[in-house]
């Protein structure tokens, strides 16, 4: 199944003083999804933003809001994310020993579901909650920190994860997370991933438009 080919810029690489003019900026180059990465300062060594900033972003963009908990016991702000204006939250899977039961409630809420693994975590673990999500993510870098270089086995992760979605009878997209730059793009759009998230490389563009059309392979 082809998919088309989504780019999703990270909230945490735009001058937050100038969060509206920035995440506007991206959706006319063309960027479909914006990327908020939410931490809390445990499950992650360091602490982002929460629902509230996620709301007072909302009317400024007509961008999808892809919702990224890197939280503790995600079940317990589902409610606020949802209600902020997020249209995909996606979980860790390490996150919680509820998983199916967040994915479930995620989409009781009418948004979309997805779930996340680590570098350390093998894919098969996905399977089982594959009737369940809209989107795998597939981390490429240890997740907390901005700026990492992209983990070269997390090709191979990419691949399996697409042969996983690709032999089963779901519409699942598959995400990349980290170090995803220019230089690295044809061999991650190659191994499956047609959601891909980048920071700097589109909010910090000279031509953000042009940056996105190179992150799609163009």
């Amino acid at each position: 199944m082809s998919k088309k080919i989504i780019i999703s810029p990270s909230v945490l690489a735009c001058d937050f003083g100038y969060a509206a003019d920035g995440i506007k900026k991206v959706a006319d180059a063309g960027a479909e999804y914006l990327h908020l990465d939410v931490m809390d300062g445990m499950f992650v060594p360091n602490i982002s933003f929460g629902p509230d900033f996620i709301k007072s972003l909302r009317p400024y963009s007509p961008a999808v809001f892809d919702t990224h908990l890197m939280i503790m016991d995600p079940m317990r702000y589902i409610d606020a994310f949802a209600a902020a204006g997020s249209d995909i939250i996606t979980i860790h899977l390490e996150s919680c020993d509820n998983v199916a039961e967040v994915l479930r409630y995620i989409r009781s809420k009418g948004i979309k579901a997805g779930i996340v693994i680590k570098p350390a975590t093998p894919v098969e673990a996905l399977r089982e909650y594959l009737p369940l999500i809209d989107m795998i993510l597939i981390m490429s870098v240890e997740p907390g920190f901005g700026g990492q270089s992209f983990i070269p086995a997390s090709l191979d992760k990419l691949r399996e994860a697409r042969a996983m979605i690709e032999a089963s009878c779901y519409d699942i997209d598959l995400e990349v997370d980290g170090g995803v730059t220019p230089a690295n793009i044809h061999e991650i759009l190659a191994a499956g991933a047609n959601v891909i998230v980048a920071g700097s490389a589109v909010f910090r563009a000279a031509d953000p438009a042009a940056a996105v059309k190179q992150l799609k392979g163009e």
